[in-house]
């Protein structure tokens, strides 16, 4: 039995647990629950509260991780406090998606579980741009034939802060939740012109990489956007960008569902 799965996207700085109860043959599967951990001990016991009710002993946990420490310590507290549970660790190899890359195992998984997702999404003759504004951004190709093409990497708002800070010696530190909306293009202090940049600066690779990434493509590509920034980034590129919050759950819900369908 499938359901309900556990579906885990452990990225840089953050865990993120979907609870899937049920699947679709159409529409993007959606979780039924959501929640966020830094990883940290008191936040996995935290955890255990909010799967009490949800995810009967036995349950199916499917992980895809870009953090190997972060994936050991959640593997520890799963064994502790969850030994009855199942546990699918995914990679590159085990996706319903072809990968037109040399080293498809060197992808970070979370972009190609996007591409799963989108590839559920997107209208049936066009290619995909897939927008992943997290601490790092990627912005990748997926083709009209579904296949994962490859795409660009740049740090995040919050990384970009954090190096001009660090690397200079009287710029200010920004708070990225300032960064939520729109800050004004003329920055008129120190700290205003940063905002500005880091945040048009942004904007404006994301545009760039969305003109020139689709090539050839025969039509304009559909537009996925997600991550924390997603909502304003997706509302300023255009009515063809659509921001999808849990694209890389839904990735991983329906990586679950082909394996089991699949017998694998």
């Amino acid at each position: 039995m499938l359901y309900p799965l556990v579906a885990v996207d452990v990225g840089n700085n953050r865990l993120k647990f979907g609870l899937f109860d049920q699947g679709s043959e159409e529409a993007l599967p959606e979780p039924a629950a959501v929640y966020g951990s830094d990883g940290s001990s008191s936040s996995l016991e935290a955890l255990a509260g909010w799967l009490d009710g949800r995810l009967p002993a036995g349950g199916r946990w499917w992980i895809a991780s870009v953090n190997r420490p972060s994936t050991t310590r959640l593997l520890q507290w799963l064994q502790q406090a969850r030994p009855a549970d199942q546990i699918t660790l995914l990679a590159a190899g085990d996706l319903p998606l072809a990968v037109a890359l040399e080293r498809p195992d060197m992808v970070g998984i979370d972009r190609l579980l996007d591409a799963v997702a989108a590839n559920r999404l997107r209208r049936a003759a066009a290619a995909a741009v897939l927008v992943d504004v997290g601490t790092a951004i990627t912005v990748d190709l997926v083709a009209a034939d579904g296949s994962f093409q490859g795409g660009a990497i740049l740090p995040g708002i919050g990384m970009s802060a954090r190096a001009l800070h660090t690397f200079t010696d009287l710029l200010p530190m920004v708070d990225v939740r300032e960064l939520s909306s729109p800050p004004p293009p003329l920055g008129t202090s120190t700290l205003a012109a940063l905002r500005s940049g880091l945040f048009w600066g942004t904007v404006g690779a994301i545009r760039q990489l969305l003109e020139v990434l689709p090539g050839p493509c025969a039509g304009p590509p559909d537009v996925f956007l997600t991550g924390g920034a997603g909502p304003v980034v997706a509302g300023l590129l255009g009515d063809t960008a659509r921001h999808v919050p849990h694209l890389t759950l839904a990735g991983i819900a329906l990586t679950a569902q082909w394996r089991v369908a699949s017998g694998e």
